[in-house]
């Protein structure tokens, strides 16, 4: 117990006085999150949608996959990658192996599936009989999407916290894909492990304590929602 509060001694002031090279690897998680979150979002609301509302076949296989995809390992990812990055792979002349680029690729794909499959299922949670009736009075497919879009907006802003979740503390993709550089393309999460190899355990604490207070963040915001949830009011469709 003395060693861990020596450690939190050491760590608390670094946070406080605003540690250069902390204030520098905060900025970039941010950044990395937001950006792949973006990204992520863009790219996977409409599949999302699309698996929770089509009627097309192999629509189940794509649902099961996407519920799949949520427990592909990070490190399987990171090396899958690399492995496509590497001089002589068929991605190698886009010289992305560790560089910012190759970080920001790999958290967008880590992030995806969080929003492609609790999109899905967000929507297809949905009253039964719901999105039927706003079929029968005649509602378009970009009119339905919008409408379950909203209805479903409760589990979507979940899904999208959940993926800026995993931006935040996934490490291994990072560190095999950027290499885990000091001062380069380190986060939060992969400068804690970079600080704990090197023996540095008061920056190893005072950059987990930075982690900690995001996620705690992050999982406040996660339970507002829920609690706003209970008293979501559904609406039927009726025309413009």
């Amino acid at each position: 117990m003395g060693l861990i509060w020596d450690e939190l001694k050491h760590a608390v002031p670094m946070i406080l006085h605003g540690n250069p090279t902390l204030f520098s690897v905060i900025g970039f998680t941010l950044q990395v999150a937001a950006i792949a979150t973006l990204i992520a979002t863009v790219i996977g609301l409409p599949i999302g949608l699309a698996i929770g509302l089509g009627r097309f076949r192999g629509r189940n296989v794509l649902r099961a996959l996407a519920n799949v995809s949520l427990a592909l390992p990070p490190v399987l990812v990171g090396v899958f990658l690399f492995i496509l990055f590497l001089p002589r792979a068929p991605l190698g002349s886009l010289n992305l192996i560790w560089t910012k680029r190759a970080v920001f690729i790999g958290q967008t794909i880590l992030a995806l599936p969080y929003i492609v499959a609790l999109t899905a299922a967000a929507v297809q949670g949905l009253p039964a009989g719901l999105l039927d009736q706003a079929r029968s009075l005649g509602a378009g497919r970009r009119q339905l999407w919008t409408f379950a879009l909203r209805e479903a907006r409760i589990g979507v802003v979940a899904a999208v916290i959940a993926a800026l979740g995993t931006s935040l503390s996934e490490v291994a993709a990072i560190a095999i894909l950027g290499g885990n550089i000091y001062g380069y393309d380190q986060t939060l999460a992969s400068a804690t492990l970079y600080e704990v190899n090197g023996g540095y355990y008061a920056d190893a604490v005072a950059i987990g304590l930075v982690l900690i207070g995001l996620i705690v963040v992050l999982m406040g915001s996660l339970a507002l929602l829920q609690h706003q949830g209970n008293g979501l009011r559904l609406r039927f469709w009726s025309p413009a």
